[in-house]
């Protein structure tokens, strides 16, 4: 039984995709990520009809055996620092085998939570605030959910080895998708409040020094001033899903009201 009581056909279907995403992106991305952005490496896999198996790598053996329900400003910096190598490897890479829209709350395939929503600016802007993310110039790969329980943590006091896992809604989107999200997993309305410009800051400090690592060549300039601004649309297109979802959820909060009012005004 679904926690919210999202039963339905649809939910089944979207679910059962998600697995065989994931399974081509540790198949044919996973091997891509270096230590910046570690990921569990795909070690065997073997069908059993009609079920898919994978042997992925150890993450506790590799040295990531810690998990957190609450974190410090350091571990967000780290998390920070592996969505911004994760984002620059993959910007404007090809990726047609995993969703053509990444992220678990992407409107066109959220319309069940998107009828229920009450009416109202946001319901009404749902579509517009889902364009302009989707048709942004700049695009790379989002983990799509990338949540604190999808982290692991150093074993060793080096609190900037981190490792994610759980890829089912990876697919392409801008970076700061995930970075909304991630803030908002960590961090309550006060916190957010408070570190909102030292921690965008950060991200795209972390993500110019990414693409010279990788040496991706890109307009940064550009791309920072897109992504810049389309983070309160982050913001309000996770709104759109809750307001559906879970209308009672306590990530909806002052902070996350702000960006969506932000986001609005902009349209």
């Amino acid at each position: 039984m679904h926690p919210r009581g999202w039963n339905t056909h649809t939910s089944h279907q979207r679910k059962l995709q998600s697995y065989q995403i994931e399974a081509n992106f540790y198949r044919n991305y996973a091997c891509l990520c270096d230590d910046h952005c570690a990921v569990p490496k795909l070690l065997a896999e073997f069908s059993e009809n009609p079920q898919q198996i994978l042997v992925l790598q150890d993450l506790d053996q590799a040295g990531f055996s810690q998990r957190k329900d609450e974190v410090g400003m350091a571990d967000v910096i780290s998390g920070i620092k592996w969505l911004a190598y994760f984002h620059a490897r993959f910007l404007q890479k090809d990726s047609r085998d995993l969703w053509p829209i990444g992220t678990y709350w992407y409107l066109a395939t959220r319309q069940d939570e998107f009828k229920v929503m009450g009416s109202g600016r946001l319901k009404e802007a749902a579509q517009a605030l889902d364009t302009a993310l989707n048709r942004a110039s700049f695009q790379t790969l989002v983990h799509g959910d990338a949540k604190l329980a999808n982290f692991c943590f150093s074993d060793s006091d080096d609190s900037s080895r981190f490792a994610a896992v759980d890829f089912q809604y990876v697919g392409k989107g801008v970076g700061v998708k995930d970075l909304a999200y991630f803030l908002g997993a960590c961090l309550n309305q006060d916190d957010l409040f408070k570190h909102e410009h030292l921690l965008l800051d950060e991200y795209f400090m972390q993500l110019k020094e990414a693409l010279e690592h990788y040496q991706v060549k890109v307009d940064f300039t550009h791309l920072q001033q897109q992504w810049r601004q389309l983070y309160s649309f982050a913001w309000a297109d996770f709104h759109r899903f809750l307001s559906g979802w879970s209308p009672d959820h306590y990530k909806i909060n002052s902070y996350m009201q702000k960006q969506t009012d932000i986001a609005l005004a902009h349209l």
